[in-house]
């Protein structure tokens, strides 16, 4: 495992060969798979779970209640909500669960609004709104994303 001494990891979860990159933070609870690349400038809240050879690219935030399975792309910049109705400290009392379907792949700049399940093997598309679930095997693109037409 590599941590880079500019970020602040608090998390004793991480799994082998993972990479986590400068001014990055990690809160105590996440956890983090193998062979995981977190590049540099992420945030990863407490109720997080992230699988295998997951891919983080830089300026992303995930926050409570998602989960990300094994193989999955999260391009740079991507945006993850986990509160359809946020207030400024007013906090739910369970965030919503947004998952993440193995070797899912998410283009940069991408949306991801709560509680929607992306399915595996999936393809978003960059800068897309992803406001429902999003079927298995499938590429979706836009705003809000619909499914690709073949």
């Amino acid at each position: 495992m590599f941590i880079h001494p500019l970020s602040d990891v608090q998390s004793k979860n991480i799994g082998k060969r993972s990479k986590v990159w400068q001014f990055c933070v990690i809160l105590p609870d996440a956890v983090i798979g193998e062979d995981c690349n977190i590049c540099s400038h992420c945030l990863i809240e407490n109720d997080v779970i992230i699988g295998n050879q997951v891919t983080v690219k830089s300026g992303v935030q995930i926050w409570d209640g998602i989960v990300i399975e094994n193989g999955v792309f999260i391009g740079p910049n991507v945006t993850f909500c986990n509160d359809k109705y946020p207030k400024s400290k007013q906090y739910p009392d369970q965030f919503m669960k947004t998952v993440i379907r193995k070797g899912a792949s998410i283009g940069a700049n991408a949306t991801i609004l709560p509680g929607v399940e992306v399915g595996e093997k999936s393809t978003i598309g960059a800068g897309s709104v992803v406001t429902k679930n999003v079927p298995s095997s499938s590429v979706v693109y836009g705003n809000p994303a619909s499914e690709a037409k073949q």
